[in-house]
């Protein structure tokens, strides 16, 4: 077990004392809540809570909401400032931001909520972070693993563990399965603690991979969130979903091993991969596309059809043989005809280029682990894990006017990426790939023009397969070049590119590349999975660093 049953009573009752004298300190003050609609509601500050407010609506709407998005107007005090877990980038005013807050948690001030259910993307992740804390309680009860790391995925949820042997196996999975019930029956809630650096490192003292995050993680004299459900207390930013027995269906799905924080060389851990759902209902057709996607799995398909394979001695790296490769070229040559089309000119440019090329363009400092890396004369070279530099040299060796622009670069060069062995899948994460890749340089009245054509162009491609798909705006992330009056300009260009192409679009916030803001194109297959394809990408950064 990570802690001793003494040290979690008397933090938890030194912190529930703190908490009753904090929440009194502040006053009972009228409070406003306005809902996505426009409609206003009545509360009060640090007594009312999201559930209230869902039971204003309905009782039944109130049992379904899995968690609350709010931004406030007028909070002037809050129990535990920089510890809310903001969905924006840093530097904005709090009452500019928006939080992600527990149902159950009081809230302090006027504000605009939304409330999540599972349907919800937000609501999904935090229901599913909620049922990895579940499994976690369950292998720490059931086999006495130090617990680790326990994320949501897009598919569920895993939660990886040291016991310092392989005790997980399929034979397991209904003993878990069942004592993860037990858990969920018990309708344990979910207590939210904010404990001190020094609290936290007593209270995880016999797990040293927790205290290994808090001491390199959290600056002295900081605070660090955790969570209590049941017997368990986890370190957590949060938010959960009120108690487990809104879990009703929970099933282990598979497990495999992993390294401590995913470098090789560091401890061993057993990773169980597990899902969740509200309903027995939506587990049963969850199942159900699971079976069916067996049947089109496409490592399998391709195989069986002998159109590709993949091989041990070049992992990450497909083989396609002749029938497979028939294919590719027809796709090839459907791109190349509307390359001709629409006014691009396909180059070939260089594999492998001196490793200046990539600290100029800035990958180097942001992707350097993702490039195969090799020594030649002395000299570090660099596998192109993508064209876009390569492209800036080749516009660069001539003298350009403005009378040219646009000028659009084509290339269906290989591009190679260090992607890690376990992150490896078939043809859709691969090491070695090509892609129907281009690079418009233009002015910026030209922009929306470029844009809006690309777009266009992806439409009538995925129109010819059948595709559906949905567009999200990447913006900004943490780390970025360049100052931040281009980012509002590149943002705002891509925003109304989007609004005048016409199709739905939402909002992807701090996803975009490190050199710009991207337009995101995820397309759905036969089972209605999402997966990142197309990307239309706006850069001010390389024109400025290569001189263009």
């Amino acid at each position: 077990m990570s802690s001793s049953p003494s040290k979690l009573k008397c933090i938890r009752v030194s912190r529930k004392t703190r908490e009753i004298n904090s929440i009194v300190a502040f006053p009972r003050e009228p409070i406003t809540i306005t809902m996505p609609d426009g409609t206003k509601k009545e509360g009060t500050s640090f007594e009312t809570s999201p559930f209230d407010i869902a039971v204003k609506i309905s009782k039944q709407f109130a049992d379904k909401v899995i968690v609350a998005k709010l931004k406030y107007s007028n909070r002037v005090a809050t129990l535990d400032e920089g510890l809310l877990n903001p969905e924006a980038e840093e530097g904005v005013a709090a009452d500019d931001q928006w939080y992600f807050w527990d149902v159950n948690r009081p809230l302090e001030g006027s504000c605009d909520i939304k409330l999540l259910k599972f349907d919800d993307e937000e609501g999904k992740e935090t229901f599913w972070h909620s049922s990895a804390h579940v499994l976690g309680e369950t292998l720490e009860n059931e086999y006495g693993v130090q617990l680790c790391h326990g994320p949501p995925t897009d598919a569920g949820f895993f939660y990886d563990s040291y016991s310092g042997s392989d005790i997980f196996h399929e034979k397991d999975y209904p003993s878990i399965e069942k004592a993860a019930q037990k858990i969920v029956s018990e309708k344990q809630t979910f207590s939210r603690l904010v404990l001190t650096k020094e609290e936290s490192l007593r209270l995880f003292g016999n797990n040293p991979f927790k205290v290994s995050l808090i001491s390199s993680k959290i600056p002295d004299g900081s605070k660090v969130t955790a969570y209590r459900c049941g017997n368990l207390i986890d370190l957590c930013t949060g938010p959960h979903i009120p108690s487990t027995k809104i879990i009703k269906a929970f099933k282990v799905m598979k497990n495999s091993s992993a390294y401590w924080l995913g470098k090789a060389g560091n401890d061993s851990l057993q990773r169980v991969y597990g899902i969740t759902f509200p309903s027995k209902k939506e587990m049963d057709e969850y199942i159900h596309l699971i079976e069916e996607a067996a049947k089109r799995d496409h490592r399998t398909i391709g195989k069986q059809q002998g159109l590709f394979d993949h091989h041990p001695l070049s992992p990450g790296c497909g083989f396609m043989y002749p029938k497979g490769t028939f294919i590719y070229n027809t796709l090839m040559n459907l791109i190349r005809e509307q390359y001709r089309v629409r006014g691009f000119q396909e180059v070939i440019s260089p594999n492998i280029f001196n490793l200046k090329l990539w600290k100029d363009s800035g990958h180097y400092l942001n992707y350097k682990d993702n490039i195969f890396i090799l020594n030649s004369d002395d000299q570090g070279f660099g596998m192109k894990p993508m064209n876009c530099p390569g492209h800036c040299l080749m516009f660069a060796n001539e003298q350009r006017t403005y009378r040219e622009l646009p000028v659009r670069f084509a290339d269906f060069g290989v591009l190679h990426r260090n992607e890690i062995h376990g992150a490896l899948s078939g043809l859709i994460r691969v090491r070695r790939f090509c892609q129907d890749d281009a690079h418009q340089f233009c002015t910026e009245d030209q922009v929306m023009d470029e844009v809006m054509n690309n777009l266009d162009f992806l439409d009538h491609v995925y129109g010819i397969f059948g595709f559906r798909f949905e567009l999200e705006l990447s913006t900004r992330p943490e780390k970025r070049l360049g100052d931040e009056a281009l980012w509002d300009k590149a943002e705002k260009a891509l925003e109304d590119a989007l609004n005048k192409f016409g199709k739905p679009w939402k909002l992807n916030p701090g996803d975009g590349a490190f050199y710009g803001p991207k337009i995101d194109i995820k397309v759905f297959d036969a089972l209605k999975r999402a997966h990142q394809c197309g990307t239309v990408q706006l850069d001010f950064q390389q024109p400025i660093r290569f001189n263009l």
